[in-house]
């Protein structure tokens, strides 16, 4: 089921989505499934600034309500607005045949997006978009060159530029207007790792639950691995 999912994740991007690399000096970035207030904060962010254009079609409010401890009330009234009912899968309201006149494909579902890339990719993603006018949306992003989407958060992050001088070579350096973000840089870098965990905790609900049940079939293997060898011992003790 789960390579089935990847599958079709892959199947609904445009294959140069995932095809990019990039030279540019990644952060580290490492996700924390037990933090359950990140996890909240990460989906009020996808909510409000990503589930207009990108869906998750194969979550579901009420489990993800559920599993990141938010009452269903809470959930209808500040995390679902397109009239859906929380029982119902994430799904964009946006038509699919706009969203390819404006921007040439309808943009990618996400649910997987984490499993495909790494949650350290969407991190340096998200942090990298700087001001380029020669590009359709104003836009561009040192991790995914000529990316075509605009920056969603750039009302939280800035305006930032590409401040490395013309022709130098080596140089990973982007500069934020002062005051044209509502975040400051330590704020929005929470941000995205608040938003980036959320989307490591779709990629697969189940994580969690998986590997707790991992240790204890592991234990009962080991202690089984016990009788099992004094079993063996006393079969062959006679054994010459």
């Amino acid at each position: 089921m789960i390579a089935r999912l990847v599958l079709l994740a892959l199947i609904a991007c445009p294959a140069t989505a995932w095809a990019v690399e990039t030279d540019w000096p990644m952060e580290p970035m490492s996700p924390n499934l037990e933090d359950a207030p990140s996890l909240q904060r990460g989906f009020k962010l996808y909510a409000n600034y990503c589930l207009g254009c990108h869906s998750l079609r194969f979550q579901r409010y009420e489990r993800t309500a559920d599993d990141l401890g938010i009452p269903h009330d809470v959930a209808v009234d500040e995390l679902i607005f397109t009239g859906q009912k929380i029982g119902e899968l994430m799904t964009t309201a946006m038509d699919p045949e706009s969203a390819k006149a404006w921007f040439g494909a309808p943009p990618p579902d996400l649910t997987m997006v984490s499993r495909v890339r790494g949650p350290e990719w969407i991190y340096n993603y998200l942090k990298t978009f700087y001001l380029d006018e020669s590009r359709p949306f104003g836009v561009n992003n040192k991790v995914f060159e000529n990316v075509g989407m605009p920056h969603a958060l750039i009302d939280l992050q800035g305006v930032a530029r590409d401040a490395c001088p013309p022709g130098a070579e080596d140089c990973h350096q982007l500069a934020i207007d002062s005051g044209s973000g509502l975040l400051t840089a330590e704020q929005y870098d929470q941000a995205v790792q608040d938003l980036v965990n959320f989307l490591h905790y779709v990629g697969e609900p189940t994580r969690q639950a998986r590997e707790r049940l991992g240790i204890y079939v592991l234990g009962f293997l080991a202690f089984l691995g016990i009788f099992t060898y004094l079993l063996n011992r006393e079969y062959w003790k006679d054994v010459h």
